[in-house]
């Protein structure tokens, strides 16, 4: 693994939303085409996720239907790394949203969101999945899975 990539990916609560951006490329569930789109991700003891505001996401539905998936690095680096997106279990979706809340309810987060984050509707409505990459060198051990559910 190329040390720029591991610098871009070694992001912490401390991070600017700069290095959080990436794209994602996911297959759509009913078109087969390419989907490209800008998000934030996360990375919560030593695993990366990726979240995103309480309501249905067309990314999280594609990879329901189809986990197969690309991150695109594009802060510092260029690079496009194949992953696989897995569901997570409710202790591990608890504890990634409560970092991601700690993050978003930082003041210079909130200035740029209408009002302060609401974590059980974020444990109620948000989507979230663990980004996998190919890479073996950027694997960590297995968390506990469950299956999606409705509300990711």
């Amino acid at each position: 693994m190329d040390d720029a990539v591991a610098r871009a990916l070694d992001i912490g609560p401390h991070s600017s939303t700069t290095e959080r951006t990436i794209d994602i490329t996911t297959l759509g569930r009913r078109s087969g085409i390419p989907r490209r789109i800008e998000v934030w991700f996360h990375r919560v003891d030593g695993r990366w996720y990726l979240t995103g505001t309480p309501a249905p996401r067309s990314w999280c539905a594609n990879l329901r239907a189809n986990p197969r998936f690309v991150v695109h690095l594009k802060h510092g680096v260029t690079a496009d790394l194949p992953a696989t997106a897995r569901p997570v279990d409710e202790p591990t979706r608890r504890r990634v949203i409560t970092a991601v809340l700690d993050l978003q309810n930082q003041p210079e987060i909130t200035a740029r969101v209408s009002r302060r984050q609401d974590l059980d509707e974020w444990l109620a409505r948000s989507p979230l999945v663990e980004i996998v990459f190919d890479d073996k060198q950027l694997r960590t051990e297995p968390s506990a899975r469950s299956e999606w559910s409705e509300s990711q």
